[in-house]
């Protein structure tokens, strides 16, 4: 059984404080869409009110931490224990539908500046402390009643598949198996579920273009230039990892992700993206 949610990254929204859109008519417009639940967004940007008013689901969210620095990721924990705090405040009808804290790692410079791949990650001597901090989080999320999910990401010190297997070879994390930003660095989405089935906690369906990637410059100008476009006007394979979803048995939220920009969007056009990448999941099967 899956459920489908949608995120503010879809409108621009990284940051708590935005006034691109507010939250009630962001999850209104959602809701119109056929979206089962959202993703949090930044923390603070929804509360539980606004979710049982439009009557969406919480898929998780996203909490960063500085995996790579002792004194650092102490100072990170604070967040994530706040973070953890309004996930378990959101009513939860179904335990398989429980939010997901997404453990993630903050920007890596070089990696900012060429993603997908190109810019080295963690060093060989460095993972077991990295890997053991990540370990750290993960139990901190289960002493809260809730399994968390570690979200690889484009720009990240987890971008690559090699990455992720190191993370799974040292950690018992799931994942969030993030269909767009495992094409941009250079994995097979399609293969990638069939061979950590086992370990995929949350998954995220978002297309990509690796022509557009190529173009050159950060990953904020590669999200401007459309990276990232609506389902099923980029190069993954959506219909095929759709069936692998059901091979593998796969429960639990599907997030539709389409990043955008955080300035000058026109939101008719965002919702009717919106619309339409639900309608394109539904058209494979989801």
């Amino acid at each position: 059984m899956t459920r489908v949610a949608s995120a503010p990254v879809n409108f621009g929204i990284y940051r708590h404080d935005t006034d691109l859109i507010g939250a009630g008519e962001l999850l209104a417009g959602m809701a119109e869409a056929g979206y089962d639940g959202v993703d949090s967004g930044p923390i603070g940007y929804l509360g539980a009110g606004d979710l049982a008013r439009a009557g969406l689901g919480l898929a998780g969210g996203w909490v960063d931490l500085r995996y790579g620095d002792a004194a650092g990721f102490e100072a990170d924990l604070a967040g994530l224990r706040a973070a953890l705090g309004f996930f378990t405040s959101v009513a939860v009808d179904d335990p398989r539908f429980a939010p997901r804290p997404t453990l993630a790692c903050p920007s890596n410079v070089e990696r900012f500046a060429r993603p997908g791949g190109d810019a080295p990650g963690i060093p060989g001597e460095a993972w077991p402390e990295f890997a053991a901090r990540v370990q750290a989080a993960a139990d901190v999320c289960r002493e809260a009643g809730l399994e968390p999910t570690f979200h690889y990401h484009l720009e990240t010190d987890v971008e690559t598949p090699e990455d992720v297997e190191r993370l799974l070879e040292l950690t018992d994390v799931g994942i969030c198996l993030d269909t767009g930003h495992l094409w941009l660095a250079g994995g097979d989405p399609v293969a990638a579920l069939r061979a950590w089935s086992g370990r995929v906690t949350q998954v995220h369906v978002k297309d990509a273009d690796r022509a557009v990637l190529a173009q050159g410059g950060d990953l904020t100008t590669a999200v401007k230039n459309g990276c990232f476009p609506a389902l099923g006007r980029g190069e993954v394979d959506i219909a095929g990892f759709a069936d692998v979803l059901r091979e593998v048995g796969y429960q639990g939220w599907i997030v539709i992700e389409q990043d955008a920009p955080a300035t000058g969007q026109d939101l008719g056009a965002i919702l009717a993206d919106q619309r339409a990448n639900r309608e394109f999941l539904r058209s494979v099967g989801l």
